[in-house]
This record gives structure tokens, C-alpha cells and sequence, in this order.
């Protein structure tokens, strides 16, 4: 198979749908050898920070000589962005070679494996073809049951934070979420709980103890922010002082706060890092989708907040940097999130709102999204496309002299940056914008 036919076996109907259980993907990689078995992982569950902490821990260990493999999920742009290494695409060539070696396993099982499962048996197969030193491992969903809970021995288990989210499958409360998160626990390993929330601590550290693992959790009160702007934070977490971090958004802090005490566990654990590759990595990391500046005038970021914790973290940061100023918001959400908490959550500081279905089957309706911002008050109008919107909103913002924030689903970015490109193409105003040319 090439790269097109590969992408299209994987995205076939028969492998899709989400189907909780680990039988068929533990079938598939003893068919395969046991790739996973041969690679170092450190995993890393949650609701909000996952890609954020991986980016910026793959970056770390890149700068401290490590050869890096990363799987996340979902991608951003191009699908071979969910498995890297050291900080490159899987080619597409090797995705292509990697999956039509797969392949007569796969179709060869009674009960055959799920779209996520192949992505991430073809993960495992290529991380240990490349002989990576670590692999930085992202759950896909929950943890317990999710896919990548094949791995036995991980270097670390990290839980970076626990909100309602994927209710239908993990649970309606933060007690049966953190459960299912806990799931990633393995005994004798070490595990990091990086959020603020204190029953979600108490369950993890609780799994933690009942496998005999030490557990540790980022210590929120050591953690000063000297600078947080458009060019950056600067920040100081018990010892490592005056850290730079290019990555945007209030929360970013606090997401390297957990890295560095996720560093700590690993040097800990016989892993060379230095204080150097510390500093270097951090400020080297980058990560599209999180409070991503998209265009200079007007001003235009991205922010893949797509639930209640997400949204309310990248409200607070347009409140830091834009203190006192209201903002036009463009926006597109799926149907099973709590979209009204989240406009709830947009209002106060929103001007006018832009909305949009993103291209997937979950979709909210964008006049019943816009409905929902005009019952709060918010001027809100409703567009078929991503062309559309992104014409009257860059219009407006520009007209206005306003920022856009563009926040909802991961699913949008690529849609997004397309008509954004074409809109300033258009415009004429391409080059006055170069953040867009360049891979950040």
C-alpha cells in the first residue's frame, strides 16, 4: 500500500468506532512480536495538558541526547503528526510500509481492532524499528481500558489534571474519571498527579498506594509567574529559576511546573538530564493548537480549550493579556460538550461571536451554537464554513482594531488555518502577516 491507500484501510469503516478494552489490541501486538516491550515509555493521562506536556518533555529529553519517540493524539494538521520522532512526522513512506506489514495481521483476528488501536499498534511498531530511547506516550481517552495501557513498565505514569469530560465513557463524576485515569497505574512504578483538584488526587494517590508506587504531585504553590505575554512566560518552580517558556497561554506554566517535577522522578530514576537541556528544551517547545498566534494584524490565536476546564483556561489568559478589553470570539464545538457552560464562560469578555460546525459528525448546528451566545447577550452570527466565518470575523476584528480568539475543537485547526491563509491571500495582506509562514 502506499501512504493514501494505508491512510484509507485505517480510516475504513470497519475500523471505526470507539470500543473500550484491551483483548484485541494486546492480540494484535503478540501477533506483531511485542514491539511495545522493547521501548521505555513515560505515560501520560488527563483531561487537559497531555499534548502540552509532551511537547514540551519530547523537547526536553531531545536537548538532553535522547532519541525521543512521541504518540499523540488527535493530530492537528496531517495524521502522521501523531506519531513523531524527535520531534519529526513519522514519513509517509514508513506509515505506508509500517501499515501494509500490519495488515495480515490485523484482518487475520476474529475480532478486529479499532481505528485507534491500529494507529497505535503502528506507533509501537515504528518507536521500536527506530530504536528510540524513551517514548513519551499520550492516552488517548481515560486510561484504564484506552489503548496505549498495554505498556507494563513505564518509566513514569502521569495524570496531569482531571475535569468532566467524556462523561458517556469514563463516568459522570471526578471520582469515576480519576478511577479510570488511575487505570494507568502500574505497580512498582512511579506516578505524577500534576493537577489542582483534590479529590482527583486522592483517587490517583490512592491507586498509587494500593501498587506499591511512590507517588508525587506538582507542588502548585511553589510556582511563581514572573512574566506571562505575547512573547512568552517566565517562571520559577522551587529551585529552577527564571525559566522561559515561548509556548502561549496562561496555563503553560504550570504545565512545565509538571514537567520539571516529572523531570526530577526521571533523573530519579537514572535518566541524564541537565539542568541545561532543562532550560533548553523548555524553551524550545512547541505545540500548535494552544493559544497559537496565527496572525499579527489583526491579532489571531488558536486555542483548542473544547471543554469547560480548557475554555475557562484560555479565557483567563485573554483576561491577563488583554486586561479591561473585549475580544470577537470564532468558534466551533461538538455537541456532546457542555457548550453552554463554555459560552457562559466566553461572555464576559466576548465582543461579538463567529460560528461555525467543525467537519465532524459531532458537530453542534452553527445557528443553535449562535443561538446560545444571543441568549447571553453576545452579537453572535452563524456561518456554513470555515471561508465564511473566517472572512467576517478577520473583517470585523480588523475593522475594530480587536483580537480573535478562535477556541473549540481540535477538529477545526486544520479547516481553520486553510481559510485563514486564503482570506489573506485575498486580502492582499499576506506578507504583512508572517507568523503564518513559519512553522513555529
Amino acid at each position: 500500500m502506499n501512504y493514501k491507500e494505508s491512510l484509507e484501510y485505517i480510516d475504513s469503516v470497519s475500523w471505526k468506532g470507539s470500543r473500550p478494552g484491551l483483548e484485541r489490541i494486546t492480540e494484535l501486538l503478540a501477533l506483531l512480536g511485542n514491539p511495545e516491550r522493547e521501548v521505555k515509555c513515560v505515560h501520560v493521562g488527563g483531561t487537559n495538558g497531555k499534548g502540552s506536556f509532551c511537547a514540551m518533555l519530547t523537547s526536553v529529553l531531545i536537548a538532553a541526547g535522547y532519541s525521543v519517540g512521541t504518540f499523540t493524539s488527535p493530530y492537528i494538521e496531517t495524521f502522521c503528526e501523531r506519531i513523531q520522532f524527535n520531534g519529526e512526522n513519522i514519513p509517509e513512506d514508513e506509515l505506508a510500509e509500517i501499515t501494509t506489514y500490519i495488515r495480515p495481521f490485523a484482518d487475520g483476528m476474529d475480532d478486529i481492532p479499532t481505528w485507534f488501536e491500529m494507529i497505535t499498534a503502528i506507533g509501537f511498531e515504528y518507536f521500536k524499528r527506530k530504536k528510540v530511547d524513551v517514548v513519551v506516550l499520550e492516552v488517548g481517552m481515560g486510561g484504564r481500558l484506552d489503548a496505549t495501557n498495554v505498556i507494563t513498565e513505564p518509566l513514569l505514569s502521569v495524570v496531569t489534571g482531571i475535569s468532566l469530560d467524556h462523561t458517556e465513557y469514563l463516568g459522570s463524576t471526578i471520582e469515576a474519571i480519576a478511577g479510570e485515569k488511575a487505570g494507568i497505574i502500574k505497580s512498582g512504578c512511579p506516578v505524577l498527579f500534576g493537577g489542582e483538584n483534590t479529590v482527583a488526587e486522592r483517587v490517583i494517590k490512592t491507586a498509587a498506594g494500593e501498587k506499591g508506587c511512590k507517588f508525587y504531585s506538582t507542588d502548585h504553590s511553589a510556582l511563581t509567574v514572573k512574566k506571562c505575554n505575547l512573547r512568552g512566560s517566565v517562571l520559577t518552580y522551587k529551585t529552577h529559576e527564571n525559566i522561559r517558556l515561548s509556548l502561549l497561554g496562561l496555563y503553560q506554566p504550570m504545565n512545565a511546573a509538571n514537567v520539571i517535577e516529572a523531570v526530577e522522578i526521571l533523573r530519579a530514576g537514572g535518566l541524564e538530564i541537565s539542568e541545561e537541556a532543562l532550560y533548553e528544551g523548555l524553551l524550545a517547545a512547541r505545540w500548535k493548537g494552544r493559544f497559537e498566534m496565527m496572525c499579527a494584524d489583526p491579532l489571531v490565536f488558536f486555542d483548542g480549550g473544547h471543554n469547560i476546564e480548557g475554555a475557562s483556561a484560555a479565557i483567563e489568559t485573554v483576561k491577563r493579556y488583554f486586561e479591561g478589553r473585549t475580544i470577537n470570539i470564532l468558534s466551533g464545538v461538538m455537541a456532546d460538550k457542555q457548550y453552554e457552560e463554555m459560552v457562559a464562560i466566553m461572555a464576559p469578555v466576548a465582543r461579538r461571536a463567529f460560528t461555525v460546525a467543525p467537519d465532524n459528525h459531532r458537530s453542534l448546528d452553527a445557528e443553535e451554537y449562535a443561538n446560545v451566545f444571543r441568549s447571553m447577550g453576545i452579537p453572535a452570527e452563524s456561518f456554513g464554513s470555515y471561508e465564511d466565518a473566517v472572512a467576517a470575523a478577520m473583517k470585523a476584528s480588523w475593522l475594530e482594531r480587536v483580537p480573535l480568539l478562535v477556541l473549540g475543537s481540535l477538529y477545526a485547526y486544520g479547516s481553520f488555518k486553510i481559510a485563514l491563509l486564503d482570506h489573506l491571500n485575498k486580502s492582499g495582506r499576506a506578507g504583512e502577516n508572517p507568523i503564518l509562514s513559519e512553522e513555529k
